[in-house]
């Protein structure tokens, strides 16, 4: 029964920090949502940082479980990193919290964000490792070195957020990353 109970308060805390920011939310409101009293939240969490920290995580564990979904089902690896790409960016959007967990400096003061951050960097490296290293097994990709290749395509993938989050469009996100992955394949000389 307490566990369903705290079930509930992360996943109403999910939706108010997504609504007023880490900042801004309080523990009332979170109680308000809930329809806990106070007293109630603190049983369960010592702090908002606390709360806040379990709806980050449950976000990025959900928004892994979309990836390897996506990319579970697919054989070709260039279709895979497609998939890989359109569901983060999907993800990062539909999961506010995590994504202002990964990049908001206010929030770098928060004992755990630092390790979320590591850990979420660390699994994207591996995940697009395993699909470059499909490819090369393939013989779809040349041989190249994996991880510095994983390295790149990340570091690429966090230049590219924010432009891709100022549309609502899924097709527009699809086009960017075709755009993207047309530069990655083929390079740009003619």
């Amino acid at each position: 029964m307490s566990e369903k109970v705290k079930e509930k308060i992360i996943t109403v805390a999910q939706e108010t920090f997504k609504k007023f920011g880490f900042r801004k939310t309080t523990m009332d409101e979170i109680a308000y949502a809930a329809r806990k009293g106070k007293s109630s939240l603190y049983y369960y969490f010592k702090s908002k940082e606390e709360v806040f920290r379990d709806v980050v995580e449950l976000e990025a564990s959900t928004l892994k479980s979309q990836i390897s979904e996506a990319i579970s089902n697919e054989d070709d690896p260039k279709i895979q990193l497609r998939k890989y790409i359109i569901t983060r960016m999907e993800g990062f959007k539909k999961l506010a919290n995590f994504y202002v967990a990964i990049k908001d400096d206010y929030l770098s003061n928060l004992d755990f964000i630092e390790t979320v951050r590591k850990k979420y960097d660390q699994e994207e490296i591996e995940i697009v490792s395993s699909i470059l290293q499909n490819g090369i097994d393939k013989k779809v990709f040349k041989n190249l070195d994996v991880v510095l290749t994983s390295k790149t395509i990340a570091i690429i993938m966090k230049g590219l957020e924010i432009p891709l989050f100022i549309t609502d469009e899924v097709k527009d996100i699809e086009n960017n990353v075709d755009e993207l992955l047309g530069i990655l394949y083929f390079g740009i000389s003619k």
